[in-house]
């Protein structure tokens, strides 16, 4: 196992906080071999979104190699690389030190803080090992879930004991000596395992009551800035039209790039390097909507529907959608 952990990001004794491991190291062999953490939903990588949505752990570990993301984390990788979730997961367990730890796969395009907070509640609310959301269908996903760290860890010792080691060996080996509740989300749950559910997820975040909200999202992440922005005060103030998002999207991102200056103590050079950010963004933003898919074997999965909420899914184009199986 090895690990490379960035400046900035010290361990902690600290009990009442929580940790997050993010497995982000997969094989991705449905996108064929794809680097399916990077690849980017509005703009923003896959990893990054999900990196987003659990900014509030005192430490979150990445199984995988080192790539840039949008905050600072600590990078580990299973010995040996490619053996499995579980063994990335131990390795992950291994740098974390608090006593409830979120565990998330790297391709969650819709997950968010607020289905992060919900899963850490239910857990300390109850006594079971951990909480999970279970998908539109009702199955489990232990990568979307918060545990007790002791509890995992004594399930994956038993398991290394037992099997001589954990590579290879599938998550319902972990689940199944756990005692678990589960937590309703079909959108939280909703993953990108083909080239069809990349596309889907593209198209959601482009619908007229998803968009501002993703891309003032996206923005606010590209400009390193948390600010939660008045858009009905700035849209009063200007209507313009933002080529390749939305008509409202021209305003909000100058005020954004404005305050990212000024956070940068102003100047012309912060002003243009916040500008250049931006626009690349766009670019990448606009350049998703002509993207041709790449040939590749996809299986489907049910259908998101436009105006979801926690307890619907959404549905990004009219008629049928791939079942991931």
């Amino acid at each position: 196992m090895t690990s490379i952990d960035p400046p900035g990001v010290p361990g902690t004794d600290d009990r009442h906080g929580h940790d997050a491991v993010v497995l982000a190291g997969g094989g991705a062999r449905r996108l064929g071999g794809a680097d399916k953490p990077g690849v980017r939903v509005g703009g923003r990588a896959l990893l990054d979104r999900v990196l987003a949505a659990c900014a509030d752990a005192r430490t979150t570990v990445v199984v995988a190699d080192p790539r840039p993301t949008v905050r600072p984390v600590r990078w580990v990788r299973e010995d040996p690389p490619g053996a499995g979730p579980l063994a990335a997961l131990d390795a992950g367990l291994h740098r974390t030190t608090a006593e409830d730890v979120v565990v998330l796969s790297a391709d969650l395009p819709f997950l968010r803080d607020g289905t992060v907070r919900r899963l850490l509640t239910t857990l300390r609310a109850g006594d079971a090992d951990g909480v999970l959301v279970a998908d539109a269908d009702g199955r489990d996903q232990p990568l979307v879930a918060a545990y007790r760290a002791p509890a995992l860890r004594h399930r994956l010792a038993a398991l290394t004991v037992e099997h001589g080691g954990l590579t290879g060996l599938p998550l319902r080996r972990l689940t199944a000596g756990l005692d678990l509740t589960r937590v309703p989300d079909p959108v939280a749950s909703f993953d990108c395992d083909t080239w069809d559910d990349i596309a889907t997820a593209r198209a959601r975040i482009r619908e007229h009551g998803h968009v501002l909200d993703e891309w003032i999202s996206a923005v606010k992440d590209e400009l390193g800035i948390d600010l939660d922005v008045d858009t009905g005060v700035l849209l009063d103030l200007a209507r313009d039209a933002a080529h390749g998002v939305a008509r409202p999207a021209a305003p909000l991102t100058t005020f954004l790039v404005g305050y990212a200056a000024a956070q940068a103590q102003g100047g012309p050079e912060a002003v243009a390097e916040a500008a250049r950010k931006a626009a690349a963004l766009a670019v990448r933003w606009a350049d998703e909507a002509t993207e041709t898919k790449p040939d590749a074997t996809s299986e489907a999965k049910p259908d998101l529907a436009p105006d979801a909420t926690p307890d619907q899914a959404p549905d990004a184009t009219p008629g049928a959608r791939p079942d991931a199986g």
